[in-house]
């Protein structure tokens, strides 16, 4: 019985973020090297807890994979290790759901704090960076990007895949093949979303989506 999951596609690091996480997980720990064996395991594993999501291994784009992770399953905690320590970057993984933000710089002893801080329900940033965070969690910029992470809640685990079809140029004839269902399902989608969205086409749509959750400061 699994209680995590480890996705990055570096062999040295998941082996070292195992052996660093056997002491404070009692159960399973199970590795994958890309976002799409991650998705298939979360699906084959529903006993799951919690992923630790490296942001830039094969097929995760920026925060794309955190914030589809916790559009399809809501239960599971999301902690980003990432060799990104951009502060930018780590409002908004905070912002769309993570429940911790672990550079890849900090000691491995961190991870023990870090995976309990989790499960007893808060977040966790390094201490060092705690206070540059919330400073900047008052602005302008971060009250629209907490606002479209709310609104990314409202939709569907369906209305998620179609907009981050949207986001990469697809048409709704290529969503409904890619997706295997009829054009005229994905265009009552397209309607939805631009309405949860609070936007006005599908071309917005997906610049607002790419924008929002790049992994690198403009």
């Amino acid at each position: 019985m699994a209680r995590a999951i480890i996705a990055d596609d570096h062999p040295l690091f998941r082996a070292a973020l195992r052996q660093a996480l056997s002491s404070s997980l009692d159960s399973g720990i199970l590795e994958v090297a890309s976002f799409s064996q991650l998705e298939s395991l979360l699906h084959e594993a529903p006993q799951v807890e919690l992923v630790f999501l490296d942001l830039n291994m094969p097929g995760n784009q920026g925060l794309t994979g955190l914030t589809a992770i916790r559009n399809q399953f809501p239960d599971v905690l999301v902690v980003v290790v990432s060799a990104n320590e951009q502060l930018d970057v780590i409002q908004r993984a905070l912002d769309f759901g993570a429940s911790a933000y672990i550079p890849k710089s900090v000691p491995l002893e961190s991870l023990k704090l870090a995976v309990e801080t989790v499960l007893a329900g808060d977040t966790w940033i390094p201490p060092h960076l705690t206070d540059a965070v919330k400073a900047g969690q008052q602005s302008e910029k971060q009250s629209e990007e907490q606002n479209f992470a709310r609104q990314l809640e409202q939709l569907t685990p369906q209305q998620f895949k179609v907009l981050q079809c949207i986001a990469d140029g697809l048409l709704n004839k290529q969503i409904a093949y890619q997706l295997n269902v009829q054009e005229t399902t994905i265009k009552q989608h397209v309607s939805a979303i631009l309405r949860k969205l609070g936007v006005i086409n599908r071309t917005q749509a997906g610049i607002i989506f790419r924008q929002m959750l790049r992994a690198e400061e403009e």
